[in-house]
């Protein structure tokens, strides 16, 4: 396989992804048409924040005249979940040069993660995995660009545009990323503890409920993945004795 090939690869196998963030982007274009941001601001913040849910979040704060430390902490807080990522990843990509860390870093998402999970889950030690991983970064990037475009030159024509329920296929692409990750106990006791605790703190101000949920996670998931690779230690030393 060749760089080329690889990274269209990354593209292709990202296309689903790419289809159900379509609509999510258009509708933050709209809410900005709609909103106090000029058209420019909407789209350099597509372009330089490259991140859907705090992006809205922080729309919202701007909306309510927040003060600029309450916008930073809020979507910091949202977003400490692609330091999780990034942290996931690492052992892929360490060995390549800090350009190609940095560059992939910052275009990591939700949606990439998940293709990148999978593939170095089938491809561990693949030699041309960072070009697969930049064609789905870029095809995604792409995808949040023209339909961020769509919805600033569009959104003024259909203001209600958000209140048609397509922010559901969102919520359908998050499913579909959530669910293949479920077949260990770690990772099912893992989402669980998250739902969980969001649910509960769904009312914490800032987002804070969803940094609660993610500590959560992180911990649960992480203390059964210790107890299991525990407990299969122990059989092999046991069946060594033997």
């Amino acid at each position: 396989m060749t760089r080329r090939s690889s990274f269209a690869a990354g593209a292709r196998d990202t296309l689903p992804m790419v289809i159900g963030a379509a609509p999510f982007g258009v509708i933050f274009g709209t809410l900005v048409a709609a909103g106090p941001l000029a058209a420019w601001q909407g789209q350099l913040m597509s372009l330089s924040v490259y991140a859907g849910s705090s992006q809205f979040i922080a729309l919202g704060l701007v909306a309510g005249h927040a003060g600029l430390a309450v916008i930073w902490l809020t979507t910091l807080i949202v977003n400490l979940r692609h330091a999780l990522y990034a942290a996931t990843l690492l052992p892929h990509v360490a060995h390549l040069p800090a350009r190609w860390r940095w560059t992939l870093g910052f275009f990591l998402t939700d949606e990439t993660f998940a293709v990148m999970a999978g593939y170095y889950a089938r491809h561990p030690r693949a030699p041309l995995g960072h070009w697969y991983f930049l064609g789905s970064c870029l095809s995604m990037y792409a995808n949040w660009q023209f339909w961020t475009l769509v919805g600033l030159l569009f959104g003024a024509a259909f203001p209600q545009l958000q209140s048609l329920g397509l922010d559901f296929a969102m919520v359908a692409t998050f499913i579909a990323i959530v669910v293949p990750q479920l077949a260990s106990l770690p990772n099912f006791a893992a989402a669980v503890a998250a739902g969980a605790v969001a649910f509960l703190g769904q009312d914490v101000p800032y987002k804070l409920g969803l940094m609660a949920a993610v500590v959560a996670g992180v911990s649960v998931g992480m203390a059964l993945q210790r107890w299991r690779s525990g407990g299969l230690e122990a059989g092999r030393r046991e069946e060594e004795a033997a």
